[in-house]
């Protein structure tokens, strides 16, 4: 029988691992959020500070993390990453304070960083080319569906609390990931394989049916990929669908709630039917993403983010709340989320090449912190200043249909040559 290659065990562990942190954490934080709000007094501002101090944190640990996976390899990173994210929650379920919750979150944040989707897409990449677009989509499975088991979360808050639910969290996040961890690999050559699995032939250099011309191109360096357009440009449009996307995640929970009447319980199953949309966007990407033009697949997800938030912030219009329009919502940003996400590793990846992957990938989050940080904030401080999520969300909207033009504009360097 065949074996498997290592690559796809890897696929599959690192999508394991990005269901635990969606779950526990990335798909979750809005639940958190709502009931923080209602049991600490807390206001949005404050509460979307822990947020943007989360995002910020990944941008600036960016292009340290992205020189030191290039130069040692993501094992050990991610190994650390799930100590340190288990011990935030466990710390998290401990705080009395503003002062606290920032410092546990941040915790939490720098470890959910060092293992989540920016290490486990460069190891990735490392095993993957023709098939990279799939192997990257495949990993987002898993993100797509911890977003299922929101209202098991929002469940355990409303019944146990949140100290005992983000106890439980931690001690979860390190019995399950820690092991999972021990199967990533640095690259295929380090076990003898080559990247998708492909059978190592050595080339007949006399046989004159082979006319091939010799590739004298090499893959980018981190300065010389800072030198393009596509690099700007394709890290402001994933940037501007941050917005959407965080302040989605931040936010949504506490407008159903507070805007739209639901309980926390209805509003996470609203989320819930987000996620079986964007699971079907990865699946979707996991399909064409390697046979069509992924710039313009983004550029096209961009108004789905847009349309979704619109739908979103106006499902009261007229003074009742259309469930119509809140599975609009679920539908346009979830698939959108879904099909865009592994996009924008694989077409950097593309247009850069994997040697200085991590490196190019790092500096990316000092442009995406745009949207990474301003989602959350913008949302919650129009909120706090009229009273309602609207001006808010419109404005985060509109940015992202703007974000798409960027996508639009990202055509292909040409790569150096040797």
């Amino acid at each position: 029988m065949k074996k498997v290659f290592h690559g796809w065990w890897m696929v599959g562990t690192c999508s394991l691992m990005q269901f635990v942190q969606g779950t526990l954490l990335l798909q979750s934080f809005g639940a958190y959020f709502a009931v923080l709000r209602d049991d600490r007094g807390w206001s949005k501002t404050e509460l979307s500070g822990a947020a943007a101090m989360h995002q910020l944190e990944a941008a600036v640990l960016g292009p340290l993390l992205g020189w030191f996976l290039d130069r040692f390899g993501p094992q050990w990173v991610i190994r650390t990453g799930v100590l340190v994210f288990g011990t935030g929650f466990i710390l998290l379920s401990c705080i009395d304070s503003l002062l606290q919750f920032y410092g546990a979150f941040i915790l939490t944040a720098l470890g959910a960083s060092l293992c989540g989707f920016f290490p486990l897409s460069v190891s990735l990449i490392h095993w993957f080319e023709r098939k990279r677009a799939r192997a990257l989509a495949s990993m987002q499975l898993g993100m797509a569906a911890g977003g299922l088991c929101v209202p098991l979360v929002a469940w355990a808050l409303a019944t146990w609390g949140w100290r005992a639910t983000a106890f439980a969290s931690g001690v979860l996040i390190i019995a399950i990931c820690l092991p999972l961890s021990f199967v990533i690999r640095r690259r295929p050559e380090d076990m003898g394989l080559r990247m998708d699995g492909a059978v190592s032939v050595l080339p007949d250099l006399n046989s004159e049916s082979k006319k091939e011309k010799v590739d004298a191109t090499r893959d980018f360096t981190a300065r010389e990929a800072l030198r393009t357009p596509a690099f700007w440009l394709i890290s402001l449009g994933h940037g501007f669908a941050l917005f959407v996307v965080m302040g989605v995640n931040t936010h949504a929970i506490t407008h159903m709630k507070e805007g739209l009447g639901y309980s926390i319980e209805a509003a996470a199953f609203a989320i819930m039917l987000q996620t079986v949309a964007q699971l079907c966007g990865v699946g979707i990407g996991a399909w064409i993403g390697d046979r069509h033009d992924k710039r313009r697949i983004s550029a096209l997800c961009m108004l789905g983010h847009m349309s979704g938030l619109l739908c979103l912030t106006y499902a009261d219009i007229g003074g009742t709340t259309s469930t119509a329009m809140i599975v609009a919502f679920a539908v346009l940003h979830g698939t959108s989320w879904g099909l865009r996400g592994p996009m924008m590793q694989a077409l950097r990846a593309d247009y850069f090449g994997r040697s200085a992957i991590g490196m190019i990938l790092g500096l990316s989050f000092m442009i995406m912190i745009v949207g990474q940080v301003g989602g959350p904030m913008i949302a919650g401080i129009l909120a706090d200043m009229t009273g309602n999520y609207r001006a808010g969300f419109t404005t985060l909207a509109l940015l992202a249909g703007l974000g798409s033009v960027f996508f639009l504009l990202a055509k292909r360097p040409a790569r150096p040559v040797l």
